[in-house]
């Protein structure tokens, strides 16, 4: 977001309590931006997949509801040279998606890894702007480490497909969190109940958590979604979104239900490259406690070490907005000088241990996570000179609180990293023809167009909530 003539990057450094970077000069970001290098070939692909996304099939075959599994498909996808023991693990989720949508409609498919979006589809005889099912079914569930499936591969092949992205380090997880979903989806009654907690942070001499807070939070938990599906909306804003509120959000007393849909805006804390803490902490959700731009602690902020072994997730579908809240990438892509190559902000990408914490919990865990790789933005929210821009969020929020399939709730952001992606590949070749470019709307633009790539679904993008059984 933008204050004066600096733009601030969202953030905390967990090793000093200060923003994780400097906030910057409007030319020094608009210099970055323009020494970015376009693909001529990735801006025509966005081009002719707007052409089909603005269609209400989304580019699958006329008749066919994108909202609809049954219709549309599901795929998973294995790396080519997957541990067995994965395999095995997924296999009931496998044959728990044929029985309710039909063998002819799931497909296993493979990735080799540092294969790109268009080789992987033209390998499985899909071109840009086409879906079809009968080849590559709407919904796929990738699994894999981000080392050998990355971020950049999920997020482009989002904007066609619903996509969701599982990662786990032993496999006793993954046949976790199947059995979870299974049995969410088979049990005689939902094991949450009809609500929804929003949760935001809000620091007195912090710009970012204010505008969460102010702009975002207030609006979606006071929306029509809420009322129009008939949940309780419940609010913990400000001083009153505490650790211990969270705790007690996540292991409701023992005649409560857990809550359906959670929602969380708050700072997500960060540590420098080869910290111990970094594969453990790093994404955690920094709360009210944090005495601001003091180094936090670890009662200021809720990790995955917090969660405790009696919480109460099942059924759970959770939107963490809070720099890399699902995952970290290797390369810092918004922080760097023109000309120079990205700094290394980890050793290798990775997924944040909270959401899989919160997907393999033992005592049955949450459907999904939607998160933020890298870091989340204002932009998301509000943008300089149009004000309040939450018609994605609130289209999420409508289809998963409507029952939709997560994966297809995530369509208006992955339709929005398209447009802008577009918009700012035009822009660029302005300027490089030498027309003025003004500094503000450019680095609005390039922030805006990353943010809206950044989000990703951890877990099965075909699950959903069984609002008509409350």
């Amino acid at each position: 977001m933008t204050i004066g003539n600096k733009f601030y990057l969202n953030g905390i450094d967990a090793t000093t309590g200060q923003y994780n970077v400097a906030p910057m000069e409007l030319d020094q970001l608009a210099a970055v931006v323009k020494g970015v290098k376009q693909d001529d070939a990735q801006t025509s692909w966005f081009k002719r997949v707007l052409r089909k996304v603005g269609l209400r099939h989304y580019g699958l075959p006329e008749g066919v509801d994108p909202a609809d599994v049954k219709q549309s498909g599901w795929g998973i996808v294995f790396l080519t040279d997957e541990d067995a023991a994965i395999k095995d693990a997924l296999r009931p989720l496998i044959e728990h998606r044929k029985k309710q949508i039909g063998e002819d409609k799931v497909k296993e498919l493979s990735y080799t890894s540092g294969q790109r979006r268009a080789q992987w589809l033209a390998a499985n005889g899909i071109g840009a702007g086409a879906v079809d099912p009968t080849k590559v079914p709407y919904y796929l569930l990738l699994i894999g480490s981000p080392e050998k499936i990355s971020f950049t591969f999920c997020h482009e092949l989002d904007v066609e497909y619903a996509v969701g992205l599982l990662h786990f380090d032993r496999p006793e997880e993954y046949a976790q969190y199947a059995q979870s979903v299974i049995a969410y989806e088979t049990a005689a009654a939902p094991s949450n109940g009809k609500e929804a907690v929003f949760f935001a942070t809000r620091h007195r001499n912090d710009p970012p958590t204010q505008v969460s807070a102010d702009l975002l939070i207030n609006p979606l938990s006071d929306g029509a979604q809420i009322t129009k599906y008939n949940y309780r909306a419940r609010k913990l804003w400000g001083d009153d979104a505490t650790k211990d509120a969270l705790m007690n959000v996540l292991r409701p007393a023992a005649d409560a239900k857990p809550p359906a849909f959670l929602f969380t805006a708050s700072h997500g804390i960060s540590w420098p490259k080869g910290h111990k803490q970094q594969m453990s902490a790093q994404g955690a959700l920094l709360c009210q406690d944090w005495l601001e731009f003091d180094k936090p602690g670890e009662d200021d902020y809720f990790a995955a070490a917090d969660l405790p072994s009696d919480a109460s997730l099942h059924g759970m579908i959770a939107f963490h907005f809070a720099c890399y809240s699902i995952g970290t990438p290797q390369l810092d892509n918004f922080a760097h000088e023109p000309g120079t190559m990205p700094p290394a902000i980890a050793e290798r990408p990775f997924i944040a241990a909270l959401p899989k914490a919160m997907l393999a919990h033992p005592r049955n865990g949450a459907l999904a996570c939607i998160g933020h790789v890298e870091r989340a933005w204002e932009c998301s929210i509000v943008t300089d000179g149009a004000g309040p821009q939450l018609l994605p969020f609130q289209n999420a929020i409508d289809c998963i609180l409507g029952g939709k399939p997560v994966g297809y709730a995530m369509k208006d952001f992955n339709q929005r990293y398209a447009a802008l992606s577009t918009e700012l590949a035009n822009v660029l070749e302005q300027a490089g023809f030498g027309v003025a470019i003004d500094n503000l709307e450019l680095a609005n633009m390039w922030v805006g167009r990353n943010d809206a790539g950044g989000y990703l679904v951890l877990g099965d993008p075909a699950v959903r909530l069984r609002v008509d059984e409350f």
